[in-house]
């Protein structure tokens, strides 16, 4: 899979809220050869600029609608599928967010399909501008 971009190097930016800035996002495709549904995400983790990111602090949003990794593992409806191909947004809670500049980002997927005997993680690494 490496011939395909897996950050959309457009997408990372400071998130929001009520003119504070709460954290930051990022466009990220799913590391798997077909679609899933949210319930076999088992994991996202990331660390940026060297610094882990607590699990409780990720969200990911799909198809409009944002889930916590925990609700992640209940949510089998066909509509909020991770599609091949298609980026799903992460969003990090993180006071102040980014600051302007370049960063690096480590992320791992880990998913546990039914068929398969093990989850599978899948590394994907980048530097990118805020």
């Amino acid at each position: 899979m490496a011939g395909r971009p897996i950050y959309n190097p457009s997408s990372f930016k400071n998130v929001e809220e009520n003119g504070q800035v709460v954290g930051y996002s990022f466009d990220w495709k799913a590391q798997y050869y077909r679609s899933f549904t949210l319930s076999i995400l088992r994991d996202i983790i990331l660390k940026v600029d060297g610094v882990d990111v607590n699990r409780e602090d990720i969200t990911i949003t799909v198809n409009g609608e944002t889930f916590t990794l925990e609700e992640c593992r209940t949510v089998i409806d066909p509509e909020y599928r991770w599609e091949f191909g298609e980026y799903a947004t992460v969003t990090v809670k993180k006071e102040g967010g980014l600051a302007k500049g370049n960063h690096t980002i480590e992320g791992i997927q880990k998913i546990a399909p039914s068929y398969m005997p093990f989850v599978i993680e899948a590394p994907c690494n980048t530097t990118f501008q805020i």
